[in-house]
């Protein structure tokens, strides 16, 4: 649906600079911002790169595993009914320290990993549990204190102060992710009424 969205969005554009005489203007800017977009795409990969590595050394030095045991009153907390030393706690600890640190990226294969292992807990294959829908929920509040992402995008954008987004990163996140929390405990509570 969005591609058709988007699609019909460009169309009308160009229909509307082809009737207003201003092709040319859009063929310029198209070309600018194909450019600037393999740019951002470069940069990012580069980062994404550094970010991915970085956390693979962690869990093969196994600071993932200290982190894990350190979160683990946490993940209880949230997700009671994973139990204990299922290696989808793990998966979960490391998308979390992820996006803590605001990589976003390099968190992604974690969380593919946690709902995979979260998925072999599930009994009714066509129904996700409360423990894969409260990690979605927890994972898209994504809870951080250093927006690598948004800075790096500032920066590559030519901002003066690309780290200016912090404050208000840290304080955004953290209301999405006190939300997260009170509807994963508020849905868990339903659960055990029903």
């Amino acid at each position: 649906m969005l591609n058709y969205i988007w699609g019909g969005m460009l169309l009308i554009g160009i229909v509307y600079a082809f009737f207003t005489g201003n092709m040319e203007a859009v063929s310029a800017a198209a070309l600018e911002y194909a450019e600037a977009a393999v740019s951002l795409c470069i940069t990012m990969a580069g980062i994404m790169g550094v970010w991915v590595g970085l956390m693979e050394i962690a869990q093969r030095a196994g600071l993932v595993k200290v982190l894990t045991r350190k979160m683990d009153r946490v993940i209880t907390f949230l997700f009671p009914d994973i139990p204990q030393g299922h290696v989808s706690r793990n998966h979960i600890s490391m998308n979390l320290v992820a996006n803590i640190l605001g990589l976003g990226w390099a968190c992604t294969p974690a969380g593919l990993l946690a709902m995979e292992s979260l998925s072999k807990l599930n009994e009714k294959k066509d129904t996700a549990t409360s423990a894969m829908c409260g990690f979605l929920i927890l994972n898209i509040s994504s809870l951080q204190l250093i927006p690598i992402n948004m800075i790096a995008y500032r920066s590559q954008y030519g901002s003066n102060n690309p780290t200016a987004i912090i404050l208000p990163a840290i304080l955004a996140t953290m209301c999405s992710t006190f939300a997260a929390v009170l509807y994963i405990r508020a849905a868990y509570r339903r659960e055990k009424r029903c």
